[in-house]
């Protein structure tokens, strides 16, 4: 029995109910596609798992495949031979450039130029699905094939987004119509019209109010932000592209939902910037009962770094003690802690701390790290590149810091009432 085709409000209906958007392909669908590609799997199979049609999985393997090239092992080793001939070829001066030549020209880089037998060795398994060496049964020690083709997820992934940022880049116009443009705008610019009042008077050029701006503020027009009426009389508005932009995270998690806290285990957590000479910082903590200050160097100051530190803290004194150690964290409201949910949870799925921000422009919510603070910046002054700086030169700060005794521990050191408090092996890690 025949099927009908799909009307458009049936077919909008059934792609609802298809996972994924439909659009392009993540990390995870290319690794998947690499680990089926080498197991064998076909390509009806791979976009039957991934909802997709089996011609994009084509056309990605084709567009992003990764040229492996290796030269032929023809007679005498020559490395510029792909002719299919070149294990039981006897020709002998083919270029007729030398008149007594006795080496068999297999073994000469210029077999391939002059002779008219000559035939590239080519696999079927490249020119068809699927198109790429993975799965092939050869091994490289028995395949001649000398132009080989392999889909890398990592590196298919970084080609996708090269593509992308640089079909993003630039504007798509030639420089004959960005003239035209030119001449249109900057005049009545100079007169004193406004963007919109450029639009309106002057559709023919197809441009937005946004557009005009943002051709003047990229220099693309002989129209300056200064021959703008208004722009130049506000100031740019400040954006803190460190803070967390997502508020959904501070659900639950307020200072005010701190404070509610019966009496626990309170450590403060923040980060120390480095100069812009290096994309390094330093992840400190402030045990508030124990004055102790523990550091830790990130190579970036980013979500998975922090991270990274407290499964490598949670791995060393193990879950239980970490719960106990870390019980509640107040921090920030740093883009690096932008992702509770992945710091709380542990390594095994159990809770292992819970994340509180502090009020916005509050750092005094976080007094005692911020003071301490002061302490590490007289042995790592503000502007200071972190670049060459390493752990064991960040220990040896620490130490130095938490061995000076303080009044508010009637003239104990901070290492010494960890010590006490946790016992000597966990204060020594």
């Amino acid at each position: 029995m025949m099927s009908l085709p799909l009307t458009a409000v049936e077919g909008d209906i059934i792609s609802k109910f298809i996972p994924g958007n439909h659009k392009h392909l993540t990390s995870a669908d290319r690794l998947y596609i690499e680990r089926q590609l080498n197991a064998g799997t076909s390509f009806k199979e791979i976009a039957r798992y991934l909802c997709k049609d089996p011609s994009t999985i084509s056309k990605e393997i084709c567009s992003h495949r990764l040229s492996d090239f290796y030269p032929g092992k023809g007679l005498f080793l020559n490395a510029k031979n792909f002719c299919i001939h070149r294990f039981h070829c006897q020709k002998k001066n083919v270029c007729k450039k030398i008149i007594l030549c006795h080496i068999k020209c297999t073994s000469c880089p210029s077999c391939n130029q002059h002779c008219k037998d000559f035939v590239k060795e080519r696999c079927q398994r490249l020119d068809r699905a699927p198109y790429v060496c993975n799965g092939c049964d050869r091994s490289h020690s028995r395949c001649t094939v000398p132009h080989k083709y392999h889909y890398d997820a990592l590196f298919a992934d970084r080609k996708y987004r090269e593509t992308l940022r640089d079909s993003k880049s630039g504007i798509s116009l030639s420089r004959k119509q960005l003239h035209r443009i030119d001449e249109v705008v900057t005049p009545l610019v100079l007169q004193g019209h406004s963007p919109y009042q450029i639009v309106v008077e002057h559709p023919e050029p197809g441009l937005s109010v946004h557009t005009i701006y943002q051709y003047i503020e990229l220099g693309l027009l002989s129209g300056r932000n200064i021959d703008l009426k208004r722009k130049v009389r506000f100031k740019a508005r400040k954006c803190h592209k460190t803070q967390i932009m997502d508020r959904q995270v501070f659900s639950g998690r307020l200072y005010s939902d701190f404070q509610q806290l019966p009496p626990t285990h309170v450590v403060e957590m923040d980060t120390v910037k480095s100069s812009r000479d290096s994309k390094k910082c330093i992840l400190t903590f402030y045990f508030r009962d124990e004055k102790l200050f523990p550091a830790y160097l990130l190579n970036r100051c980013t979500k998975g770094a922090v991270r990274a530190v407290f499964d490598r803290l949670e791995t060393r004194f193990g879950t239980m003690t970490f719960h106990i150690l870390f019980e509640t964290i107040l921090t920030d409201r740093g883009g690096e802690f932008g992702d509770p949910e992945a710091l709380e949870a542990g390594m095994d799925d159990w809770q292992r701390t819970s994340i509180y921000y502090c009020d916005p422009m509050r750092s005094g919510q976080k007094g005692g790290i911020e003071n301490v603070h002061t302490k590490l910046r007289e042995i790592l002054p503000k502007g200071t590149s972190f670049e060459y700086l390493t752990q064991w030169d960040l220990n040896l700060i620490v130490n130095n810091i938490n061995s000076v005794p303080r009044q508010s521990l009637l003239g104990l050191t901070p290492y010494r009432v960890a010590k006490e408090n946790f016992g000597i092996q966990v204060a020594k890690r």
